[in-house]
C-alpha cells in the first residue's frame, strides 16, 4: 500500500470527508437530535413497573414467574461494530448526471461511518466486485475515517459483480457480530443476493441494504434512438427506447419488488438511495424510522 498520495487523490479524500461530515452534521443539528440516534441497543436490567410506564416494555415472561410487572431497560451498545460493504463493480460507474452510483454509495458509506465513529463505535470497510478487493479492519478513532475515504476514492473496477458469493464470504469473515450496511445497485440474481443476506442474518448480524440507483434507471426517460453502452461485459445496444420502455420498466420494477419483499421477509432493512435525491434527507428519514423502533 503506497504511503504517498498524489494531490488529486488527497483532494478527493478531503472532499469525501467534508461531504460525509456535512451530511451527518445536518442530521445531528436538525430536528432529529437524540442521544440514541445509533443502531443498536442491548438489555441492561429490569425494574419494577410504576403507573405511567410504557407497557410495551413489560417483560411478560418475568410476570409469568413472579406475577408482578417488571420493565426491560436497555442501553446503547458500547462496542458496536458497523461493517460497510461497498460495491465497486463496473455497473456502479453509471451516472446520468455528474453524480454516479459509486459517488453516491461512497458518500453514503462515509456518512454512515462518520456517524458511527461520532458515537465512539467502530467501523470497518470492504469494497467488492466479483470478490472482496479491499478490506479495512474496524476501528473507532476519528483518523480511521481518513483510511475509509482513502480506500473509497480508489474508484470502480472493470469487473462484473457477484454479490451473493461476496455476502457469503462476508458472513464467514465478519467474526464479530454487528451492523452490516451494503451499498450496491444489486445488479445480480436476486435469489443469490437474498441467500447471502440470509447467511449474514444467520450469523446474527443486523443487516441494512442500501439500494443505490440512478434516476434514469428508475424512470427510463429516453425518447430518441439511443446507443446504450454495455457494462460488466454486456454488449452495446442501439435501440428505440420508446418501444422497449414498457417492457424495461416492468422487468426493472419486478426486480426491485423481489428484493424488497425478500428483505422484508427476512427482517432486513431495505433503503433505496437515488442519485437525484438529497442523501442527507434519505439517511435522516431512515435513521429516525429505525430509532423509533
Amino acid at each position: 500500500m503506497p504511503t504517498l498520495l498524489d494531490a488529486d487523490t488527497l483532494a478527493r479524500i478531503r472532499t469525501l470527508e467534508l461531504q460525509a461530515r456535512q451530511t451527518i452534521d445536518g442530521f445531528l443539528t436538525g430536528g432529529h437530535r437524540s442521544k440514541q440516534h445509533g443502531f443498536a441497543v442491548e438489555f441492561a436490567q429490569h425494574r419494577e413497573y410504576v403507573p405511567g410506564d410504557d407497557i410495551r416494555h413489560i417483560d411478560w415472561k418475568v410476570f409469568g414467574r413472579k406475577e408482578r410487572f417488571y420493565l426491560k431497560q436497555y442501553e446503547l451498545e458500547t462496542n458496536l461494530v458497523c461493517w460497510l460493504l461497498v460495491d465497486a463493480s463496473e455497473s456502479m460507474r453509471y451516472g446520468s448526471t455528474e453524480v454516479t452510483k459509486y459517488d453516491l454509495a461512497c458518500r453514503a458509506a462515509a456518512s454512515l461511518g462518520h456517524l458511527v465513529v461520532h458515537q465512539t463505535d467502530s467501523v470497518g470497510l470492504a469494497t467488492f466486485d466479483s470478490q472482496v478487493r479491499q478490506f479495512l479492519r474496524p476501528a473507532s478513532q476519528a483518523t480511521h475515517l481518513k483510511d475509509v475515504c482513502r480506500l473509497l476514492v480508489g474508484g470502480v473496477s472493470n469487473e462484473t459483480s457477484k454479490i451473493g458469493p461476496v455476502l457469503h464470504e462476508a458472513a464467514e469473515r465478519f467474526s464479530r457480530r454487528g451492523v452490516v450496511a451494503i451499498f450496491s445497485d444489486l445488479f445480480d440474481e436476486p435469489a443469490e443476493i437474498l441467500s447471502g443476506l440470509k447467511h449474514l442474518k444467520h450469523q446474527r448480524h443486523d443487516v441494512v441494504v442500501f439500494h443505490v440507483l440512478d434516476a434514469a434507471e428508475i424512470e427510463f426517460p429516453f425518447r430518441q434512438s439511443t446507443m446504450f453502452h454495455g457494462l460488466e461485459q454486456l454488449p452495446d445496444l442501439l435501440t428505440d427506447p420508446v418501444g422497449v420502455r414498457e417492457g424495461y420498466l416492468h422487468e426493472f420494477n419486478a426486480f426491485r419488488k423481489e428484493l424488497q419483499t425478500g428483505c422484508r421477509l427476512h427482517h432486513i432493512d431495505y433503503v433505496e438511495l437515488r442519485t437525484d435525491k438529497d442523501l442527507g434527507l434519505s439517511l435522516a428519514e431512515y435513521l429516525v424510522k429505525r430509532e423509533s423502533r
